[in-house]
């Protein structure tokens, strides 16, 4: 019996399933949009809506596009090609960015925090929070089941960009 307790996880998943990696993809035109709108309020001087969440300079929006719906979390594939952090929010279904701007209280948390130490080396691992990484990631399997697409702010910082990130999300899905 001890024999079999001490197998890895992947030895004993059933054989119903398939891993999805779902890859996390710059949304240029709804970024662009977002940036506008921080624009027009500033070109007026006018302030946000109360509770309106603006994107930040350091931010763009991602989106995730899901095939299936029956989905469980299995692990985050992020890359950093250089010290840096990477915050990834999730946003709740409730947002709907061709009709409403972003409000704060449709921020999901928990957030993904993975980051990069200066000195680290090239074929380390990159570092993050995780039990929030784990949360979060069901959390949008669990979004999943509702949504075709779900939306997410990216922050870069310290040294962290676009072009020197790429991540997705691997989930298992029953078959």
């Amino acid at each position: 019996l001890s024999a079999l307790t001490a197998q890895p996880a992947e030895v004993c998943r059933p054989s119903m399933s398939t891993e999805l990696e779902l890859p996390f993809r710059l949304d240029t035109q709804l970024t662009e949009m977002m940036r506008l709108r921080v624009q027009s309020l500033q070109q007026r001087g006018q302030k946000r809506q109360e509770g309106e969440r603006l994107l930040q300079a350091n931010e763009a929006v991602y989106r995730l596009d899901f095939s299936q719906q029956s989905l469980r979390f299995s692990h985050w594939t992020v890359r950093l090609a250089q010290a840096g952090r990477l915050t990834i929010t999730a946003t709740s279904q409730l947002w709907t960015p061709d009709l409403t701007n972003l409000m704060t209280r449709q921020l999901l948390e928990p957030a993904g925090v993975f980051w990069r130490a200066v000195g680290d080396a090239s074929d380390a691992p990159v570092q993050c929070y995780e039990a929030d990484a784990d949360e979060f990631g069901e959390r949008i399997a669990e979004l999943a089941k509702v949504r075709k697409v779900m939306y997410f702010l990216f922050a870069f910082e310290e040294g962290c960009s676009p072009e020197t990130v790429d991540g997705s999300i691997t989930f298992t899905a029953d078959s």
